[in-house]
């Protein structure tokens, strides 16, 4: 029976350098204060605090990663891509609704503890876990699809100019994280608002000049808990992760509702 070898790969030219090294990254110690809530054990929701040793490109995500894979395996939270385009872990940090992948440690003051909540407004089911079903309920009402003439089969795709499409551009980024309707205090004091998110929603519809659907999407936002409801707060402005004018999108909705009824 003959033996065969593989021979060994060669040496790396790249010096990896001693095991542990960072590359120069900066590290530091950081206090995670989370805001725990886990139903099967206790009522009401507590604190819990973490110290861990970061480094000067991790985020929020991945401190809790570590505390999560590392220390309290009981830590739960929403995440998926974890680069700023699920919009799964929007959450509370320091009192601001953030994407926990997006925001950089470094980038605040670790010299205090670093708080994170779930986000406001919705049922919390479980740590940072919400329950998103009546934010979703809101945006399938205002028929978040194209609603194309079905009079005729059309023999092309439906052609947009460029200056038709930059009517409604800035509403075509919403990634559903809701950070912009939980930051609303009229929706934390009223569950029936439709939310910021859906309106940006309807008005990425509303202005498209290929749908056939606008009268019936403001028809159905020229409600008490449409779009009147908004308090022009702008905190959905400051939270919207992908830069959205959501303020700005919900006053051309109302003056769209105006000029059809005028």
């Amino acid at each position: 029976m003959t033996t065969t070898f593989e021979p060994a790969e060669p040496a790396s030219n790249i010096d990896m350098g001693d095991s542990g090294d960072t590359g120069g990254v900066e590290t530091f110690t950081v206090t995670m204060q989370v805001r725990r809530y886990i139903p099967e054990f206790y009522d009401e929701p507590y604190w819990d605090t973490w110290t861990v040793e970061m480094h000067g490109t991790d985020r929020v995500l991945d401190a809790l990663h570590k505390i999560k894979w590392e220390l309290d395996g009981s830590l739960s939270f929403r995440r998926s891509c974890a680069h700023g385009v699920c919009g799964s872990d929007a959450m509370r940090i320091n009192g601001v609704n953030r994407l926990a992948c997006k925001v950089l440690l470094k980038d605040l003051d670790t010299s205090k503890p670093i708080t994170v909540e779930p986000i406001k407004g919705l049922p919390v089911e479980k740590d940072m876990i919400v329950d998103m079903e009546p934010f979703f309920q809101s945006y399938r009402e205002i028929m978040p699809f194209l609603i194309a003439d079905e009079t005729q089969e059309p023999t092309r795709e439906r052609l947009q100019s460029a200056e038709a499409r930059e009517a409604f551009d800035d509403t075509t980024k919403c990634i559903l994280c809701a950070a912009c309707t939980s930051s609303c205090p009229v929706f934390w004091t009223d569950g029936q608002y439709f939310g910021p998110a859906a309106i940006v929603n309807a008005h990425r519809f509303i202005f498209d000049d290929r749908d056939e659907g606008g009268d019936m999407r403001l028809e159905v936002l020229n409600d008490k808990e449409g779009v009147w409801r908004c308090r022009t707060t702008f905190n959905c402005t400051d939270a919207c992760p992908r830069g959205i004018q959501v303020t700005k999108a919900i006053a051309e909705v109302k003056q769209a509702i105006l000029a059809r009824n005028l």
